[in-house]
């Protein structure tokens, strides 16, 4: 029996332990520093610098509308013909009123400049003489009442061709012709809006402002000849407007329930390819870290804290994780602030099954994917 049992064990020591599982292969970057271009996001909505809309200043029927709705129109241009007739006839009657005071006032000096010498020999009583120069100084209030009665006639009549206040493109009419208008009505007959030059309205923290207009005062920030930061725009559809703009910190004000100011970037816009209401990305470039260093974002994750965090391999291709600070994103890369220096090797792919404590087989992954400071 004895026997038995020691042949068992001479038999259990001969067989071999299954050989360890190989390390897990992991992609890893090396990072290095490259120059980062660094920006300021800016979302916000167009808007225009002028708008007016169009309302009549005198009753009457709309003879003719004398535009194309979409159109550029010229400010002094005319918009609307509304019928003349009776304002005509106000001004002829204003004009003919003036001319019988005007003749009054021819009779009424002559017969003063005759009654004169006659008072002075006593050929005609004193008070007829002082009639007469009454009468003469009330011809000529009457002539400026009647020149009054023509101003105001003619500001009428010139009133029924409604003019375009502003240069821009107008918009549908809300009036056709025979409708009857009348002044100071609510709705307007079209409105008129300036669609070149336009703005970009975005609101951001006072801290932003701060920031901002230290960095321009230092020259930081990347500025026009006349000293203003220039922007650039994204449009809605991801695609780059071809323009750049230039942010004016003086049209700024803050307001006291959020703690923002709201920022004003002016655009041309001669193919008025920008419209008031779009949604846009104003960008402001702030200048070049020549020592940038980015990372993918896949490569980002964060820990309990909410603290951003890589998994970094060491020279024995040992797996550590390690706290980060990360600036803007810029494409598919982080910015990366602090934590990372030139030459750390970072894990990018494979990242689920990788843990911090792992011996790894690191897999060189292609630079380009954390090389887009060119943004």
């Amino acid at each position: 029996m004895a026997g038995l049992l020691g042949l068992a064990a001479l038999a259990g020591c001969g067989k071999k332990q299954p050989p360890p599982p190989p390390p897990v292969q992991a992609g890893v970057i090396t990072v290095h520093t490259q120059p980062v271009t660094r920006t300021t996001d800016l979302p916000g909505r167009t808007s225009s610098v002028m708008i007016a809309q169009v309302r009549p200043q005198v009753n009457g029927v709309i003879l003719k509308r004398m535009f194309v709705e979409g159109s550029e129109v010229k400010a002094g241009q005319q918009l609307y013909q509304i019928d003349p007739a009776p304002y005509q006839a106000t001004y002829d009657a204003a004009v003919a009123q003036l001319a019988h005071a005007e003749a009054a006032l021819a009779t009424d000096n002559a017969k003063a400049e005759r009654y004169k010498p006659l008072a002075a020999a006593q050929a005609v009583s004193q008070q007829d003489y002082d009639d007469a120069l009454a009468a003469a100084l009330e011809a000529k209030a009457d002539i400026a009442t009647a020149k009054a009665a023509v101003e105001s006639a003619q500001v009428n009549l010139r009133y029924t061709k409604v003019l375009s206040p502003i240069t821009g493109t107008i918009g549908a009419s809300s009036y056709t012709e025979g409708a009857l208008v009348t002044d100071g009505q609510t709705d307007a007959l079209a409105t008129v809006t300036t669609l070149d030059p336009i703005y970009v309205d975005v609101n951001q923290p006072t801290a932003t402002l701060l920031r901002l207009k230290q960095e321009m005062a230092s020259g930081q920030l990347q500025t026009q000849g006349d000293g203003t930061a220039t922007v650039k725009l994204q449009l809605e559809d991801g695609s780059t407007y071809p323009l750049t703009g230039k942010l004016e910190f003086s049209q700024v004000y803050a307001d006291e329930s959020t703690g923002t100011v709201m920022l004003r970037a002016i655009f041309a816009n001669p193919q008025h390819l920008l419209l008031p209401g779009m949604y846009a990305h104003a960008e402001l470039v702030e200048g070049v870290n020549t020592q940038g260093i980015l990372v993918p974002q896949v490569a980002v994750s964060h820990n309990t804290h909410g603290d951003a965090t890589v998994l970094v391999v060491d020279k024995d291709n040992k797996v550590s994780q390690r706290v980060i600070q990360t600036g803007p994103a810029i494409g598919q890369n982080w910015v990366v602030n602090g934590g990372l220096a030139p030459g750390d090797r970072v894990v990018v792919d494979n990242l689920l099954n990788v843990q911090p404590g792992m011996t790894i087989t690191p897999v060189a992954e292609d630079l380009s994917a954390a090389s887009g400071g060119g943004n």
